[in-house]
Order: C-alpha cells, then sequence, then structure tokens
C-alpha cells in the first residue's frame, strides 16, 4: 500500500550547488534539509517541502528544457509567487486550465519544468 510521497527528486548540473540553493532557498523558500553523510560526496542538496522532501541531485550530460516531466508546489498565493518569479526575471508560462485550480509553469535557472498550483473555490 503507498501511503504517501516521501520525496522527489530534481537534477541540476554538478558544481551549481550553490546557485540552486539560492533559487530554491532564498527565492522559493525552502529549508536545507541535512543530507546523510553516506550521501553527502555525491553531490546536490535535500529541501523540505511540506510533509514531502525535493532532493536535487547533480548530473550532466541531461537537457532538462526538452522534457516535461515536473514537480507542482501547492500554493496559497499564486499571484504572490508569480510576481516574485518575476521579479527575478523568470519567465511565466500559463497552463492549460484544470477545474478547481489556478496555475502557471515556469523553467528553473536550470531547465527545470516547474509548475505553482492553488486550489480555488
Amino acid at each position: 500500500m503507498v501511503i504517501g510521497l516521501h520525496h522527489a527528486q530534481i537534477t541540476i548540473p554538478k558544481g551549481t550547488e550553490e546557485e540552486g540553493r539560492k533559487f530554491y532557498c532564498e527565492v522559493l523558500g525552502f529549508t536545507e534539509k541535512e543530507k546523510p553523510e553516506s550521501l553527502r560526496g555525491r553531490g546536490g542538496f535535500w529541501l523540505k517541502a511540506g510533509h514531502a522532501e525535493v532532493h536535487v541531485g547533480t548530473e550532466e550530460g541531461f537537457d532538462r528544457t526538452t522534457t516535461k516531466a515536473h514537480l507542482a508546489y501547492e500554493v496559497t498565493d499564486l499571484s504572490h509567487w508569480k510576481n516574485t518569479l518575476e521579479d527575478e526575471g523568470i519567465e511565466i508560462l500559463e497552463g492549460i486550465p484544470i477545474p478547481g485550480f489556478d496555475r502557471f509553469e515556469f523553467r528553473d535557472p536550470f531547465g527545470n519544468r516547474v509548475e505553482m498550483i492553488q486550489r480555488i473555490d
């Protein structure tokens, strides 16, 4: 029986961890979680995301801009995030409407597709 999502992983290029921390911790407001000692040599970092985690690994030779794979972060103030990202020079891409939600997409500084989604009444 699956009881929930523990973590999802995205990747960024090797050697860009500080830029990744700046974007994910300072811009998006995630909190970094300490990685186990046994995994620290592999690069990357882990983030707290509500009741789950986002693991940011490092990987070379992959064009992140060519995939539709993504994480969707549920938020309570979609317009705040749209304004915050636009202030950072991030291009906002309108998502196809789905019932019960407002949403938009963007690419992080490494090309990963990201969705922000908010429940509506």
